[in-house]
């Protein structure tokens, strides 16, 4: 199959967006293949087109991305021969529409501005500590970290604000996403000091653990869960490894996420597509 494909940069968080259209069903073995082409890509979505919206994205393991739906945009405002302007999109993981308004700069760059789906709540809950030496299901030990956990359709992200060693923050991804029975999980390294943010995303369907260079829901996860103890209205800059990104929450609890989209690549791919008895 040739599969036409774009190679986007929204602040790092390198995304492969497939333009011609791939069941759901074998999505995740096509997003492995591009991200084995492209090996600099954290994440992979498939446009579709979409009635009474500018484009329809599905990422690969279902979840929502505010990256990728600010790449989506760019790409339909691309394609529709504009510079600048508020596009519809149908997202994965997002109810209704979610609207982003992306706008070219002089140097080829897109700044844009999506409005992210409200955290369903945010709560504290007790995670086994990954450095325990007993079973990752064993929750009777006394051994728990308490941390906040903001639930979104489609991911939880747990705010961490105390150092972590890299590879115990990837042996507790995996098991913290079954303790939370989450379609995925993003531990947010959060400094409060500094305005950083350190993302590592898990996404079990697309088979992904990956420390990204950005993460939009993950910066507006720490976004609500800040101004739950500043109050509303309420907007922080998080500096991430691939640039920054700002949300803001306004007084009727709106989140907007903004940040930077590059168009790297625009190509095409001979993709093997498995077989399969039937497809969504």
């Amino acid at each position: 199959m040739r599969l036409e494909y774009y190679l986007l940069d929204p602040t790092g968080n390198i995304t492969v967006l497939a333009a011609t259209p791939v069941p759901p069903a074998v999505q995740p073995e096509i997003a492995s293949q591009l991200m084995k082409m492209e090996p600099s890509a954290e994440q992979v979505g498939f446009l579709y087109g979409a009635d009474g919206c500018d484009m329809a994205l599905r990422m690969a393991g279902g979840e929502f991305c505010g990256n990728a739906s600010m790449s989506a945009a760019v790409i339909a405002a691309a394609d529709a021969g504009k510079k600048q302007g508020d596009m519809r999109l149908l997202v994965s993981g997002a109810e209704g529409s979610v609207t982003a308004r992306v706008e070219m700069q002089t140097d080829g760059t897109w700044s844009g501005t999506v409005e992210m789906p409200k955290p369903a709540e945010t709560e504290m809950i007790s995670f086994p500590d990954p450095d325990m030496k007993s079973s990752d299901t064993d929750m009777e030990s006394s051994h728990t970290l308490t941390l906040p956990a903001v639930r979104f359709e489609g991911i939880c992200h747990v705010i961490v604000e105390e150092k972590m060693p890299r590879d115990l923050a990837e042996k507790a991804a995996p098991v913290w996403c079954r303790h939370l029975n989450a379609d995925a999980l993003g531990l947010m390294f959060l400094d409060r000091e500094a305005c950083s943010l350190t993302p590592l995303v898990y996404v079990p369907a697309a088979g992904t653990l990956c420390w990204e260079n950005s993460c939009a829901s993950g910066t507006t996860a720490a976004g609500a869960f800040l101004a739950g103890h500043t109050g509303l209205p309420f907007s922080i800059s998080l500096r991430q490894p691939g640039g920054s990104l700002t949300v803001t929450v306004t007084e009727e609890r709106t989140y907007l996420l903004s940040g930077s989209v590059r168009i790297r690549k625009h190509d095409f791919a001979e993709i093997e597509i498995p077989d399969i008895t039937e497809s969504e």
